[in-house]
């Protein structure tokens, strides 16, 4: 019995630590949202507002993963709904990016230097592989698809990351205009994998073997 109650007692205490880890994804996730978007529209970056918006794409997903935990198997056909809206959501990104990426390389718009969205990049960049290894030491210790699952979307948002401050970088040191509008097109392939996931529901089958 007390072997149970402490086994118990650790799953309780590694459940608690998984919930604060997607309570700060989201949390963080809002806070790329606003700056990069923010920023975004500031310098007129098509990289630093793309990847703005999949934060916040990134914070609904999130937050339907986390609801999804807690309520159990009854909500799965909501779940799937919200699933698809998300992913296209994320093939309306890249639509857009696409459609202004394209816009500015070809009518050769400069934007502005962004000092704000590489110190953004540069964050992400630290936090985000971090965030993504305290995820996969839960989901080994709860033997969680969902939250490993989730885990990969965590390093998504590292990748993207890279990307940007290189889109942002190279037009700081060097003024290449078009290297924002590259890194925008060169976001496009993770954004459309996010998008054909979410239509798919594969989170939702990860969620849903949890539950079980």
């Amino acid at each position: 019995m007390r072997v149970d109650a402490v086994n118990h007692g650790v799953r309780d205490a590694t459940v608690r630590r998984g919930r604060q880890l997607e309570f700060f994804s989201i949390g963080w996730n809002l806070l790329e949202a606003a700056v990069g978007i923010g920023a975004g529209l500031f310098a007129g970056s098509i990289a630093l507002i793309g990847f703005g918006i999949d934060s916040l794409i990134e914070t609904t997903s999130g937050a339907v993963l986390l609801w999804r935990l807690q309520e159990g198997v009854e909500g799965e056909k909501r779940e799937r709904r919200a699933l698809k809206l998300v992913g296209l959501s994320f093939l309306a990104l890249a639509v857009y990016v696409a459609c202004e990426a394209l816009k500015a390389l070809l009518t050769r718009e400069t934007p502005e230097k962004s000092i704000v969205g590489i110190v953004l990049a540069a964050l992400s960049l630290i936090v985000m592989p971090l965030l993504a290894r305290a995820k996969r030491r839960v989901a080994a210790k709860l033997s969680s698809r969902a939250m490993r699952a989730d885990s990969r979307q965590t390093d998504i948002c590292a990748y993207l990351s890279v990307i940007l401050l290189a889109g942002l970088g190279l037009n700081v040191l060097f003024g290449w205009w078009w290297a924002d509008p590259i890194a925008a097109l060169g976001m496009l392939p993770i954004i459309l994998k996010e998008g054909i996931e979410g239509l798919r529901g594969e989170t939702c089958a990860d969620c849903q073997s949890d539950s079980r």
